[in-house]
């Protein structure tokens, strides 16, 4: 019996809600030091950029349950609690990467179907590119200059970044190629942008699991 990966949801309650650029959360080793060498060993093996719904995956039991764990109530609630806001209803998509294309980290906010955007990061902190700032996320003044943030979060270390989403809430990332393993959990609108996206979203998990498909 595998022993499940418990978040530091205490960590996450006691937290300091950033207002700049926007108003955002970052929970360092959100994932703990041990949890996340166990979960190190058990990350899927995704050769390709790009998000993977966790139906196209092939994911071991620990990674699934960290899954059904980020899906659950409890984050939900502290994170409803954190912003002030109701997400009691609001539908999930949650999506897997592991390996970041130079075309990626381009500046840009998330769609407006994406009501609050939760990051987990399951990256080890030697990577040298890390220290070169390369792929850590910005979270940007502005919509054009890349250079001009107002906080930068290394994607290592069990790392939680979480931010509702608005109309300012530009980021992006310096150019890495190479291996980055993140977790991104969306709380949805209620509307039909939103079901629309859950559509693909569940196309795209088919799609992916075909044979043919890199």
């Amino acid at each position: 019996m595998i022993r499940p990966v418990t978040p530091d949801y205490a960590a996450l309650e006691a937290a300091v809600v950033s207002t700049a650029p926007f108003a955002h959360v970052v929970v360092p080793h959100f994932i703990g030091p041990d949890d996340l060498h166990a979960l190190a060993a058990s990350l899927p093996d995704i050769r390709s950029g790009g998000s993977f719904p966790p139906a196209a995956l092939t994911l071991s039991p620990l990674m699934a349950q960290l899954v059904r764990e980020l899906e659950g109530p409890r984050l939900r609630e502290l994170i409803a609690r954190k912003f002030a806001l109701d997400l009691e209803t609001a539908p999930t998509m949650l999506t897997l990467r592991g390996r970041t294309r130079a075309k990626d980290g381009r500046i840009h906010r998330d769609s407006d179907s994406k009501r609050v955007t939760v990051l987990l990061y399951l990256n080890a902190a030697g990577d040298a590119a890390w220290a070169r700032h390369e792929g850590c996320l910005r979270l940007l003044r502005n919509a054009h200059d890349l250079e001009d943030f107002a906080a930068e979060i290394p994607p290592v270390n069990g790392t939680l970044l979480v931010f509702p989403n608005g109309p300012d809430t530009w980021h992006g990332h310096r150019q890495y190629v190479g291996p980055r393993h993140t977790i991104q959990l969306n709380y949805m609108t209620n509307d039909a942008r939103a079901r629309n996206e859950l559509r693909r979203h569940r196309l795209s998990a088919l799609t992916k699991r075909l044979p043919w498909v890199a």
